[in-house]
C-alpha cells in the first residue's frame, strides 16, 4: 500500500514538470518564429537598399543551411542543381569537352571520346574566343560552359584560336548527350595483371567496370587491380553495383543509420565474377564516399587486398529534397557503416575549411594539379604509419583478419605516395604563387613538343628543360636557375606526362608513369606472388 502511494505521488509530481516542459518548448518555438518575422520585416522595410522579397527568403533559407556548419549540406539553385546532377550522373547535353580559365583565356583541356567535339577535330589547347555571336573576352568558365551546354539536337557556333595556326577555326556543332566515362581505359600489365582505374561513380560506373573486367579476363588476366585513388564517389546505386560484381549474393555491402530511422542494410545479389582470382584495390586520401563503401565491403569480406594510404573518410549520406521553383536541398541525413560495423565518416575539424577553399575529396581536374599525383591543395591526413594505425579501433573481417575503424578505410598495406626531395619541395614552394602561369607555360610547350615524339618511350631532352625555364622567365615566374635544375625529376615528370598524354592519349601516359607510382608498383609486386586471394593476403602479411 505504501509503495503504491509513493508511486502515485511521484506520478503527480512528475506530470506537471512534463507539461511545463512542453509549454517552455512551445514558447521557445513561438519566440524564435517571432524573432525571424521581426528581422525579416525590418530588413525588407528599412534596409538602405531595396531587397526583393523572394531574394530575402532565399538568403534566409541559405543562411539556415550554412549555420548547420555541415560542409555537405547546401541549398541548390536550379543551375546548381543541374550542375550537381551532371557531376553525379556523368551526362549532360553539350559538345563534349572540359574547359578551364588559363590566364583569362578559356581553354579546352580535355576532349571526351565519341562526342561532337572529337568528331570536329577540336584539340586540347584550343582557345574559345566566340560562342554564337558573343565574344568570350572577360567571360568566366561557368559563363562559357552555360553557353555551350544545351538541349541535345540544338546547334551552337564556336570559334577557336589554336596555337601555331594563324586563322581562326570555326565550327557549327550539334549538341548531343555527353557521357563522361567512369573507366577511361583498362590496361593489361606485365604478368597478365589487369589494371582498371575507376574515376567516378556515375550512372554507368557498374556497367563500365564489369565490361572492363570482362575485357581483362578475355585477354587472359590472372588478377585485377582496381584503382580508386582520387575517386570522390557519386551515385550510391553504382557503388553497390560495383561491390556486387565481386561479392557473393547475400553478403552485406554496407548499412546506413540515421536519426529516427531503422538501420538499413544493402546486400549483394548476384554471383561474383572471378571469385578465386586475386583482387587489389588502391586507395588514397582522395578516395571518398561511394569509393569507400566499395573498398570497405571488399576488405571486410576478404575479397580484396587494400593498398595505398587511408581514404578520406566521407561517410555521410546526403539526401536531395526537391523544392518549389526548381530549387533543391542537399541535406546530410545519415552515416555509412561497413559490413563489420566500421563508421566510414572521419570526424575532423577542418572539413568546412577544406571545402570552403574550393577543394573537394578526389578533386583530380587538370586545373587542380600540375603533376598527375601532386595536388596544390592541402591533402587530408591519410599518410599514417603502421604504428599509428594500431591506435585505431580494431575489427575483424570475415576470415578474422584485423581491419581498422576510426574513419576512412585503412589499407592492409600502407604505401605512401611518391615523395620529393627537399630541393624539389623548395622549388614547388617558390613557384606556388605563380602556379597558373607555370601550368599555362607547361601546357603550351607540351602541345608544341607532341609533334616531335614518335613513341611513348621518348626521353625528355635537356634542351626541353632549358626552353621551359626560358618560358617561365618570360611569364615572369621568378625561380633561381640552380633551384630549377635541382627539381629536374619533377620537371621531367611534368613534361613527360603532358607530352605523352597530348601525343598518345591517357592510357599511354598512365602506362609510362607506372615506374614512378610506388603504390601501383607494390600492388603489382604482391600480385605476382599470389595466385589466389588467400595467397595474396599471406604474401602481404609476410612482406611487412
Amino acid at each position: 500500500m505504501n509503495r503504491f502511494r509513493k508511486l502515485s505521488l511521484i506520478a503527480v509530481v512528475v506530470a506537471p514538470a512534463l507539461v511545463g516542459g512542453f509549454v517552455i518548448q512551445d514558447h521557445a518555438t513561438r519566440d524564435g518564429a517571432r524573432l525571424f518575422d521581426q528581422v525579416l520585416s525590418l530588413v525588407a522595410d528599412r534596409f538602405v537598399d531595396t531587397v526583393d522579397n523572394a531574394a530575402l527568403y532565399e538568403k534566409a533559407a541559405r543562411g539556415l543551411v550554412e549555420e548547420l556548419e555541415d560542409p555537405y549540406s547546401e541549398l541548390l539553385t536550379p543551375k546548381q542543381l543541374q550542375r550537381f546532377s551532371t557531376n553525379s550522373t556523368g551526362r549532360y547535353g553539350g559538345i563534349g569537352m572540359r574547359i578551364e580559365d588559363q590566364d583569362g583565356v578559356i581553354t579546352v583541356v580535355q576532349v571526351f571520346p565519341n562526342t561532337p567535339a572529337e568528331a570536329a577535330g577540336i584539340q586540347e589547347g584550343d582557345r574559345i574566343v566566340q560562342v554564337d555571336t558573343a565574344s568570350t573576352r572577360g567571360w568566366s568558365t561557368e559563363q562559357v560552359s552555360n553557353a555551350l551546354i544545351g538541349t541535345p539536337g540544338t546547334q551552337v557556333n564556336v570559334r577557336f584560336v589554336r596555337p601555331g595556326v594563324t586563322e581562326v577555326i570555326s565550327h557549327r556543332l550539334t549538341r548531343a548527350t555527353i557521357h563522361i566515362p567512369a573507366v577511361p581505359y583498362a590496361l593489361l600489365l606485365e604478368n597478365k595483371i589487369g589494371y582498371i582505374p575507376l574515376q567516378s561513380f556515375n550512372e554507368s560506373a557498374g556497367e563500365e567496370l564489369e565490361s572492363s573486367v570482362d575485357q581483362m579476363l578475355k585477354a587472359g588476366a590472372n588478377g585485377v587491380i582496381i584503382d580508386l585513388r582520387g575517386n570522390p564517389g557519386g551515385i550510391l546505386d553504382q557503388g553497390l553495383a560495383v561491390a556486387d560484381i565481386f561479392l557473393e549474393g547475400g553478403d552485406q555491402i554496407a548499412s546506413v543509420r540515421g536519426r529516427g530511422m531503422m538501420s538499413q542494410q544493402f546486400v549483394a545479389k548476384g554471383k561474383p565474377k572471378m571469385p578465386n582470382m586475386p583482387l587489389v584495390v588502391l586507395v588514397d586520401g582522395y578516395t571518398a564516399s561511394a569509393s569507400e563503401i566499395v573498398a570497405g565491403a571488399l576488405q571486410d569480406h576478404d575479397r580484396a587486398l587494400v593498398v595505398g594510404t587511408t581514404s578520406f573518410g566521407k561517410g555521410l549520406v546526403q539526401t536531395v529534397f526537391p523544392l518549389e521553383g526548381g530549387y533543391a536541398l542537399k541535406l546530410t541525413t545519415a552515416k555509412w557503416f561497413t559490413p563489420v560495423g566500421r563508421s566510414i565518416q572521419k570526424e575532423r575539424k577542418d572539413d568546412a575549411q577544406l571545402l570552403a577553399s574550393g577543394a573537394r575529396p578526389g578533386d583530380t581536374t587538370a586545373a587542380a594539379r600540375l603533376d598527375p599525383r601532386q595536388r596544390e591543395e592541402t591533402p587530408p591526413d591519410s599518410l599514417e604509419t603502421d604504428a599509428v594505425k594500431k591506435n585505431r579501433p580494431v575489427y575483424r573481417s570475415d576470415a578474422g583478419r584485423i581491419v581498422y575503424g576510426g574513419g576512412g578505410i585503412t589499407p592492409d598495406v600502407i604505401i605512401p605516395d611518391d615523395t620529393v626531395t627537399t630541393r624539389e619541395q623548395e622549388f614547388l614552394k617558390a613557384i606556388g604563387p605563380k602556379s597558373p602561369q607555370v601550368r599555362i607555360a607547361l601546357w603550351n610547350y607540351a602541345q608544341e613538343l607532341k609533334a616531335r615524339v614518335s613513341s611513348p618511350t621518348f626521353q625528355v631532352q635537356p634542351e626541353w628543360r632549358e626552353e621551359f625555364y626560358r618560358r617561365l622567365t618570360a611569364a615572369k615566374v621568378e625561380v633561381d636557375k640552380q633551384l630549377f635544375d635541382a627539381a629536374r625529376p619533377t620537371i621531367d615528370k611534368w613534361l613527360s606526362h603532358f607530352v605523352t598524354r597530348f601525343a598518345f592519349g591517357d592510357s599511354a601516359a598512365a602506362r609510362r608513369e607506372i615506374p614512378d607510382d610506388p603504390q601501383l608498383l607494390r600492388a603489382i609486386e604482391l600480385m605476382k606472388k599470389g595466385n589466389t586471394q588467400k595467397d595474396l593476403f599471406a604474401v602481404a602479411r609476410a612482406s611487412r
